[in-house]
């Protein structure tokens, strides 16, 4: 799942570029601390869903950071023409579709598989964005890792869980993009805080229609908040940290590591285990996304 709000995630689509600075070892940390935050929080998520089910961990994760950020953020409602709440209710209904999916996904397939299906919507964006020949050997690369993916283990990766993780990331370009556009319309992260409302409208009735009053219980509450800090407030404020100290390429190179944090997540707090086939799958995305990112940022050099 991507932490930072407004595309930085594809070089060319939302943030600009940064020179590197004297912090950019610490702001690589602050990326690979945030992305460890953002999957460890599915996976919390997952031990949630036996109480509550996805789309009740959805409506909680998504309502409380909802609560959180305009709570905090405080946005401007005030001054704003009818195509800025327009982009802004897209960038919502991008952002509620790709965590319902998500957790769709998660709740049928291991975290790792999932997050590198879904890393494949950023993946061909950023093909899109650098339109150069070299980008089709990266996209080559990646189908051909999901392909082993598909080939390791056909049981634990069925077609609903799959389809989900690949919606999922659809919906991940389409946050990207709407977030860019967003962030130039929107001041501070106005524009985030109102679309992470959307998407809580939208989250919120699927969630009490399938958990009920099981989302009111004290400790899945307390997990709720548990796992909307660490999948939204924890590395959002960490990632906007690590952009004014890294590169924009840079940044979007850590963040395609995704997939192999969260294989180590459903590792270490789920006991979800890959095969050798689906590791070297893992790595086939995880290098494809980073060479895709690099490409498109030497293309805009």
């Amino acid at each position: 799942m991507p932490g930072v709000p407004g595309g930085a995630g594809v070089p060319g689509v939302g943030r600009p570029r940064r020179s590197a600075g004297i912090g950019s070892l610490g702001g690589i940390g602050l990326v690979l601390a945030g992305a460890l935050s953002v999957q460890f929080g599915s996976a919390v998520a997952a031990l949630l869903f036996p109480r509550a089910g996805a789309l009740g961990v959805v409506a909680l994760r998504v309502t409380i950071a909802a609560v959180l950020l305009l709570v905090v953020c405080r946005p401007r409602l005030r001054g704003h023409s009818r195509g800025d709440w327009a982009v802004a209710g897209c960038y919502g209904l991008a952002l509620g579709g790709m965590n319902i999916l998500f957790y769709q996904a998660i709740d049928r397939i291991p975290l790792g598989p999932a997050v590198t299906l879904e890393v494949l919507g950023p993946l061909l964006l950023s093909v899109a964005v650098a339109r150069r020949a070299a980008s089709l050997m990266w996209a080559g690369l990646a189908f051909a890792g999901v392909f082993l993916l598909g080939q390791g283990s056909l049981g634990a990766l069925n077609w609903a869980g799959a389809g989900f993780a690949v919606g999922a990331g659809a919906m991940w370009a389409a946050y990207i993009v709407c977030g860019s556009r967003a962030g130039a319309r929107f001041p501070r992260v106005d524009g985030l805080a109102v679309a992470m409302a959307v998407a809580a409208l939208v989250s919120l009735p699927l969630g009490v229609a399938s958990a009920g009053a099981t989302l009111l219980e004290p400790e899945v509450l307390a997990l709720g908040l548990g796992v909307a800090l660490l999948s939204s407030g924890v590395p959002y404020t960490l990632e906007l940290l690590a952009l004014r100290r890294l590169p924009a390429g840079t940044f979007a190179v850590l963040m395609s590591l995704a997939p192999a944090i969260a294989a180590l997540a459903g590792f270490l707090v789920l006991g979800q285990t890959l095969s050798a086939v689906q590791c070297v799958a893992i790595a086939l995305v995880v290098g494809a996304s980073a060479g895709a990112i690099r490409t498109g940022g030497a293309d805009r050099d």
